[in-house]
């Protein structure tokens, strides 16, 4: 699964056939369908776990907390962190487009992982802390923020950004802000 995401995030996902991933392992080409039914089932089982991993690490962080905003905080802090300890994974997740044909499993990891966040903007909500109670757009614009900066320090290494926990806690600060009441 490393060579995998590795090459599909390197080579992209349309140019990475069963038949190189097994190549690069060392195995031949049929022995890998005895692990998976596909190339599409290859890429959801590692995006399943990125997510798994990924919501592990926020829900375990929030349970520091009783404090909404702090669990809120946390929890932004988590997910950048995430980003930049797993590059590989977090590129091929949430940057690197997915092909057309593309069919997540029934089980969408990815919609649980952004419930951990969903969850804690309800809390907010309920203990009337935010100035909008509409948790959907409140969480995807949280989101859209993390992910950006998450993805700039992934991709664009070389830029010349300020001390990075300084640059972290000025975004998670601002998105805070903007969304308190």
């Amino acid at each position: 699964m490393d060579a995998a995401r590795e090459m599909f995030v390197a080579e992209g996902y349309q140019s990475v056939s069963m038949r190189k991933i097994a190549k690069k392992i060392g195995y031949s080409a049929t022995t890998i369908y005895l692990y998976f039914k596909d190339k599409n089932d290859l890429l959801n089982q590692l995006c399943e776990q990125t997510f798994f991993r990924l919501a592990q690490n926020i829900t375990a962080i929030y349970h520091l907390s009783d404090n909404p905003l702090e669990k809120l905080r946390s929890g932004m802090r988590e997910y950048i962190y995430f980003g930049l300890k797993n590059p590989s994974q977090y590129t091929l997740v949430f940057i690197t487009p997915l092909p057309r044909d593309y069919e997540p499993t029934e089980v969408n990891t990815g919609e649980a992982a952004f419930d951990t966040l969903r969850q804690v903007v309800s809390e907010c909500a309920s203990a009337n802390l935010l100035r909008q109670n509409d948790v959907e757009v409140v969480s995807q614009t949280l989101w859209a923020g993390l992910h950006g900066l998450t993805s700039l320090l992934i991709q664009h290494g070389g830029f010349d950004f300020v001390e990075r926990e300084l640059l972290i806690g000025n975004l998670i600060d601002t998105l805070i802000t903007g969304i308190k009441a």
